[in-house]
This record gives structure tokens, C-alpha cells and sequence, in this order.
């Protein structure tokens, strides 16, 4: 065995390593498919705020309080609908590598993203209750935006990129709040779908 063999072979058992210690059964569809739910949401709770023919522009009034429990609920809604979605689709991916969905790896990503997932969740409620909605839509880009950073160790390293790319539109969501819901619209949704279709592209064709 000469230099160069050696050296591919280290190469290829160093790639095996590498694949194994990180979750690589979360779908690049799934992330189309969830920016599309935020996109939807994004839509309706705008519509519902400032009506279908409304100009798009700077908002300095936010949110009237009493639409606030279906802005909830359609929040809650695209949640529930893109983590159904996201494990079902990881499911699938993971049966056919004949591998299970739950495992070390996948552990250790969920609780990297644990605590600032919880975080921003719990401050979003404290906004809630201060009915400080203009802080809303950043806060909850910032958090994700760190979970998905942290969990970047554990899985592809594009959703790192794509965390930094949330903190980034959360910070500016935080500068110029009435154009929360647009940053929103972008981190949780077009970002999404971008990340998806790279994931799809690079890892599932």
C-alpha cells in the first residue's frame, strides 16, 4: 500500500466518523415545506392585522390586543404542523438508511437546542403579558436563531449559517420593530426554504 492509498483510506474513514457522529436524517423537503407554513401564517396574521389591501410599509401600531389570542393560535398552529412535519419526513429518511430517528445524536441535537429554545419561548410570553408586541418577532428570531446554531454541531453545517443569518434579522427586527413581521416572514420562512432546497441539492440527490 503506497502514500497515497493510505491517505485516501484515512480520508474515507475520517468522512465515516464524521457521518456518524452527526443526525443526518432531518429532510431538506421538510425545510421547504415548514418555511412555506411560516410563510402561510406570516400572511394571514398580516391580513388580520392590517387587512388584505393594506400598503406594505413601516407599522408604528403593531397589534390590536383582542387579535392576539388567534394570532396565537396561528402561530401554535404552524408550529405544531412544521414539527409533525419535520419528524415524520425524519422518520421516513432515517427508515430507509435503516437507522432510528432517536439516537444519541439526534439526543445531543435536541438538547443543544433546548435551552434557547425555552428561553426565547418564555420571553415571548413575558412580551405577551407586557403586551410588548414590537419586540416579539425579534426575540423569537434571535432565540432560534442561537438553538439552531448550537444544534449546527450536530447535523448539516448549513443550519448554522442558517442561525446566524435569524440572530442577524432579529437584531435588525429589535432596531426597526414595525417591520417585525416582515423579518419574521424572512427568517422562519424564505431563509427555510433556501436551506432546504441547499440541503436537498447537496446531501439527498
Amino acid at each position: 500500500m503506497d502514500q497515497k492509498d493510505l491517505i485516501n483510506q484515512i480520508g474515507q474513514i475520517r468522512s465515516l466518523m464524521e457521518k456518524s457522529s452527526k443526525f443526518m436524517s432531518i429532510s431538506g423537503l421538510s425545510g421547504v415545506l415548514i418555511g412555506s407554513y411560516a410563510l402561510v401564517g406570516a400572511f394571514v396574521g398580516y391580513t388580520l392585522i392590517y387587512g388584505f389591501d393594506s400598503v406594505f410599509g413601516y407599522r408604528d401600531n403593531y397589534v390590536n390586543s383582542e387579535l392576539v389570542p388567534t394570532l396565537i393560535f396561528i402561530a401554535a398552529a404552524v408550529l405544531v404542523v412544521s414539527v409533525g412535519t419535520g419528524y415524520y419526513m425524519a422518520k421516513q429518511k432515517a427508515k430507509k438508511s435503516s437507522q432510528s430517528v432517536w439516537n444519541p445524536t439526534s439526543k445531543a441535537l435536541f438538547k443543544a437546542m433546548a435551552v434557547p429554545l425555552l428561553t426565547g419561548g418564555i420571553l415571548s410570553f413575558i412580551l405577551l403579558y407586557k403586551e410588548n408586541y414590537g419586540m416579539i418577532a425579534s426575540s423569537m428570531l434571535i432565540f432560534y436563531g442561537l438553538a439552531l446554531s448550537a444544534a449546527s454541531s450536530f447535523t448539516f453545517k448549513e443550519l448554522r449559517w442558517l442561525g446566524v443569518l435569524d440572530i442577524i434579522l432579529g437584531l435588525l427586527a429589535l432596531c426597526l420593530p414595525g417591520y417585525g413581521i416582515y423579518f419574521w416572514a424572512v427568517g422562519f420562512g424564505v431563509l427555510h426554504i433556501i436551506y432546504g432546497l441547499i440541503v436537498h441539492q447537496r446531501y439527498e440527490k
